[in-house]
């Protein structure tokens, strides 16, 4: 084998272990086995059919060449509306850089904003795939746990004792992966005061339930980041579509980046992101009514069997159980029991040091697919007391 670089060496990238999961739950399919999927962050309905129905209007219409590098206008004033609708904010179209998935807007963003030896604050546990980008920058990461006794919520006190001379900034993913929950109004105000520049994932925003509210983080100050995308909460994965909401005095950069790596994200896709928000109420209200259902029978099936959770997901569609009872390796765990049962569960030693006896629940599954999943899961725990 060759010799890696310096920088991947020192990145050393490590699996993403909830697609290591899914690969083997797919061959497990493909060899004929029933396989319930609550590995992974897929919703299992099909995009809506208004969006498909864009996308193929836009490739027979011929738009199949590059786009602005910025992203079609229309979709870029589609999200100024909408944020100025959902959070009371004014951006301009300016200020928006559509992206090939909200992935693509990490690796431009990371690649221009921060340099080798610079402190990015991590809560823990986190998105398995954020510090794997930020080692591959050479950043040094001060992580923050974050504990079950406090349901995985991040405190301004947790922030306090994080916070350094050399602190760059910080990333917030609200409602998060792997936990679902928000973070505080009072650490978004916090981090504004104290000047500190946030990195706000916001993925799964829309995906709230019980009456709560995500708040973008460019609702407390300018020095902002905002990535986003399509993939969640419209069923979108596949399309590969995000969005980098900038403040102005750097989208310049961001733009001679996407230039440079990535030219442009997919035109017709756009169209088709374009439909989403275009038809955005009609498509989310059923969504966030089946997703708030599910996790109530995830809820109450686990507790039907005996296993206790430390709190309840505010959104997204996650949940971390705790399993050190019966096997301290979560990754050893996961694969035993998909092999001996099809249930597909991603191993909390995916997302930091803080879970590595948890199991993520995913219940972006069906309702038949979450109630036949905890039955065997149930059949399986009782084999190994």
């Amino acid at each position: 084998m060759r010799k890696l670089s310096a920088r991947a060496e020192s990145a050393f990238i490590k699996p993403f272990l909830a697609m290591e999961i899914l690969e083997r739950a797919k061959q497990l399919q493909q060899q004929g086995r029933k396989v319930y999927r609550m590995e992974v962050g897929e919703p299992d309905f099909k995009t809506p059919e208004v969006v498909v129905d864009a996308a193929i209007d836009a490739l027979r219409s011929g738009e199949t060449k590059y786009s602005s590098t910025l992203g079609i206008l229309p979709l870029r004033e589609a999200l100024v509306s909408r944020y100025k609708s959902e959070y009371g904010v004014e951006i301009s179209t300016d200020q928006i850089i559509i992206t090939s998935g909200s992935s693509a807007a990490m690796m431009l963003l990371f690649s221009l904003l921060f340099d080798p030896g610079d402190e990015v604050l991590l809560p823990d546990p986190y998105y398995a795939c954020y510090p794997n980008f930020l080692k591959l920058y050479g950043v040094n990461i001060k992580y923050i746990p974050l504990y079950p006794e406090n349901q995985f919520r991040l405190t301004v006190d947790d922030v306090k004792k994080a916070v350094s001379d050399k602190t760059k900034a910080i990333i917030i993913n609200s409602p998060a992966n792997p936990t679902g929950q928000l973070c505080p109004d009072e650490v978004f105000e916090f981090l504004a005061g104290e000047n500190i520049t946030i990195i706000s994932d916001e993925i799964y925003h829309g995906l709230i339930y019980g009456g709560k509210h995500a708040r973008s983080s460019l609702e407390f100050t300018e020095n902002t980041f905002v990535i986003s995308g399509f993939s969640k909460l419209f069923a979108m994965t596949g399309w590969r579509l995000g969005y980098i909401i900038a403040p102005l005095d750097w989208m310049k950069l961001l733009k001679h980046g996407q230039q440079n790596f990535f030219i442009a994200a997919n035109t017709f896709v756009q169209f088709g992101a374009l439909a989403a928000l275009s038809h955005s109420q009609s498509i989310t209200d059923n969504v966030v009514s089946v997703f708030e259902h599910r996790r109530e029978i995830l809820l109450g099936e686990l507790e039907h069997i005996g296993i206790k959770t430390a709190y309840k997901p505010d959104g997204a569609f996650y949940l971390l159980v705790d399993f050190k009872q019966y096997n301290d390796d979560s990754l050893a765990l996961a694969m035993d029991i998909l092999e001996k049962t099809g249930v597909a569960l991603t191993p909390g030693l995916d997302f930091g040091n803080q879970v590595k006896t948890y199991l993520r629940f995913s219940y972006a599954a069906s309702v038949p697919d979450i109630i036949g999943a905890i039955k065997l899961l149930k059949g399986y725990l009782d084999q190994i007391k």
